[in-house]
């Protein structure tokens, strides 16, 4: 189980704080949702989220091409307590503020199944 010191360490990169605070707010993104509203390259997003599923602090589900990842249910309630105290003081800062608001945008483009028939 994750620790004090591997979480506040994931949580000292502004990338991983970001990816952190969406899925607080959205449950559950694709991995190219999340690189969509970084603005980051998805090779680099999967890195940075491996990282947090590696120490427990998301949980990763593969539907078809897509890996979707979410807080890991079992977290501690320290670390809950933690999570959605965060989410709560930086919604309304920005990046925070704005990648929260190209989630209800990206929603209605659905990238994801998008991607899938592009690929087809």
């Amino acid at each position: 189980m994750i620790t004090p010191n591997e979480l506040f360490s994931l949580l000292s990169d502004k990338t991983r704080l970001r990816c952190l605070v969406l899925l607080q707010k959205e449950r559950e993104l694709c991995v190219c949702e999340i690189s969509q509203i970084i603005g980051s390259i998805q090779p680099k997003m999967s890195r940075h989220l491996a990282l947090m599923r590696n120490s427990g602090l998301v949980s990763d589900e593969r539907r078809g091409q897509w890996v979707y990842y979410s807080l890991n249910p079992s977290l501690p309630d320290w670390a809950k307590k933690i999570i959605e105290s965060t989410l709560e003081n930086l919604q309304k800062e920005e990046p925070y503020s704005l990648d929260i608001d190209k989630i209800s945008s990206l929603k209605k483009e659905n990238i994801c199944n998008s991607k899938l028939k592009l690929a087809e």
